[in-house]
């Protein structure tokens, strides 16, 4: 089946006990058992509930992996994966990683004895050259947020394989509709649900996909273990979203452009990172690797103050954080997103105080480009 059929009906078929075309929420904490050692395959929600299976069933398929487990947040989602880790692992993690995943790393596993290497893994000899003996797992954001840097997977799949290392791919800014890096080499996908999967700004939660049954398993382990699995209602919701999944990211992407070529020809811009534009670094490469381009772009304002002013003029896109919405959300990554980043750490890789992230959503083009147009007067 194509990917708009399987996004509405793998994992969210009608209820058999009544014809419902929408699965009723389980808005259950325990289940009633048949006899003693036998039930309907269900006993605890904590374990396992029938929203939660029919949701990771969807984003398995569309992600095409072996299996999916969703959890109560993307951070949720990334830590179990972490957690596959001992301590004396050594993990490459991209170089301009989101600011939760660095704080992650650096404040909480580190101190389980996980050890860190950020890298710019847009480069593969910079890959290459930091793969150590202990050397276990490569973490790769493609694009990286907010600055938009790409990787290609394959060529790091490449590397993994040769070394035996486990390859994870953070697919939230692209959604398998655009980006699928399983079919690239990698072996585990992950993915913050609250933002395109969900895509309405009504949920949060985190998702896994896998390729090989060994983290099948511990994954499952991990998730029932620390009970952080996504509960039935939030399951119920992103379910829901990913049923428009494909029509929204198509238009996404050709807002997403409009935005980007506006903002590349206005004077008050310094520059604008979007891999869909010619002068992005790594454009050839997300050509190669994407079906889109989606619509997470950044640009460059001259210093905090201008992008003060710009941030406190805007009407229409929103002031706020998280992102993948309907709606146009803006934010200053310096100041939120990534600020538990060290202030030398985000100056190293581009991060600046005069970095705005734009997630551009569905409204009209035209209207957006008018109240950016206006704000950018203020500035």
């Amino acid at each position: 089946m194509g990917f708009s059929t399987d996004a509405i009906h793998v994992g969210q078929e009608p209820d058999p006990s009544t014809g419902s075309i929408v699965p009723p929420i389980y808005q259950t904490s325990t289940y009633v058992q048949e006899e003693l050692g036998k039930n309907k395959g269900y006993d605890y929600a904590r374990t396992a509930h029938p929203n939660r299976r029919g949701l990771e069933r969807c984003v398995a398929k569309l992600e095409g992996g072996r299996a999916a487990f969703v959890f109560s947040s993307g951070m949720a989602g990334i830590d179990a994966v972490f957690r596959l880790l001992r301590p004396g692992d050594h993990v490459i993690v991209s170089q301009a990683v989101y600011g939760g995943v660095f704080r992650l790393a650096t404040q909480l596993l580190a101190h389980f004895g996980l050890d860190f290497s950020f890298v710019d893994t847009s480069c593969l000899e910079n890959v290459a050259k930091a793969i150590q003996a202990s050397t276990k797992m490569i973490y790769v954001e493609t694009p990286t947020n907010p600055t938009m840097i790409i990787t290609d997977i394959a060529g790091v799949a490449k590397l993994a394989a040769e070394r035996k290392l486990t390859l994870v791919v953070d697919n939230t800014f692209l959604s398998p509709y655009f980006q699928q890096p399983l079919a690239l080499g990698a072996h585990i996908v992950v993915h913050s649900m609250t933002k395109y999967l969900n895509g309405h700004s009504d949920a949060v939660g985190g998702a896994v996909i896998l390729a090989r049954q060994e983290d099948t398993e511990r994954i499952y382990f991990l998730q029932r273990s620390a009970g952080s699995g996504l509960a039935p209602m939030d399951c119920f919701l992103v379910a829901r979203g990913i049923k428009t999944l494909a029509v929204r990211m198509a238009q996404h992407n050709t807002n997403g452009m409009a935005i980007a070529r506006y903002l590349e020809a206005h004077p008050k811009v310094k520059r604008v990172l979007y891999p869909g534009l010619p002068s992005h670094p790594q454009h050839e490469i997300a050509q190669r690797q994407q079906r889109g381009f989606g619509a997470m772009l950044c640009f460059d304002l001259d210093g905090l103050e201008a992008a003060r002013r710009l941030l406190n003029s805007v009407k229409l896109c929103s002031l706020a954080e998280s992102l993948g919405g309907v709606e146009t959300l803006i934010s200053l990554p310096a100041l939120m997103t990534h600020a538990s980043m060290p202030p030398a750490v985000r100056q190293q890789i581009g991060i600046t105080e005069g970095l705005v992230r734009l997630s551009v959503g569905l409204e009209d083009a035209e209207d957006l480009i008018a109240d950016l147009d206006q704000a950018l007067a203020k500035v």
